[in-house]
């Protein structure tokens, strides 16, 4: 199966309809009915991409945005919203909750998937510059590591043998070369 995404809907028709949306296109969809369950199943599938149902019963969609923005297991799963509800203002307290992607309802298939597709995408990269930037953090300090055991290794050879850089005093050859 391909990446994995959690679906966060109680209408029983609009989750079938994301999770078999999701797996036709190559994804493993796990579907969440009750808000309420959402923050402990995510713990335990680990998606790639959250799709969230804004407006449920017993839990708002943007409480568990904010939840699992909060999580530091989760924090940087992205998260698409799917609204029915979309008033003026709705999308940016969506954004400011920190949903990546927002999508209305009712949903356009192809539009749905777009988002699914950039949202993993811009997801990737992010891991892949981060990664970047850790192990160029690294290597300075590696650098310096190889460097200085380089530096204790000439001042201090091993088998007790006088290093290169000093003197010896039993040198077969006189000053004029000649052994």
């Amino acid at each position: 199966m391909g990446q994995k995404i959690l679906v966060v809907e109680d209408n029983e028709l609009n989750l079938k309809l994301f999770c078999d949306l999701l797996r036709a296109h190559g994804y493993e969809a796990e579907p969440v009915r009750d808000g309420r369950e959402a923050v402990d199943r995510a713990h335990a599938f680990v998606p790639d991409l959250v799709v969230m149902d804004i407006q449920m019963p017993h839990v708002s969609g943007l409480e568990l945005i904010e939840q699992m923005k909060a999580d530091e297991d989760l924090k940087m799963t992205p998260i698409m919203a799917v609204t029915a509800y979309a008033a003026k203002g709705d999308e940016e307290r969506i954004r400011d909750a920190g949903a990546e992607g927002y999508v209305s309802k009712p949903i356009s298939v192809l539009r749905f998937v777009e988002a699914v597709q950039n949202l993993l995408t811009a997801a990737l990269a992010r891991a892949e510059e981060a990664a970047a930037a850790a192990e160029s953090a690294d290597q300075p300090v590696e650098a310096e590591a190889e460097a200085e055991a380089e530096t204790e290794t000439q001042e201090a050879p091993e088998d007790g043998a006088p290093s290169a850089d000093s003197a010896d005093a039993t040198d077969p050859e006189d000053e004029d070369g000649q052994a």
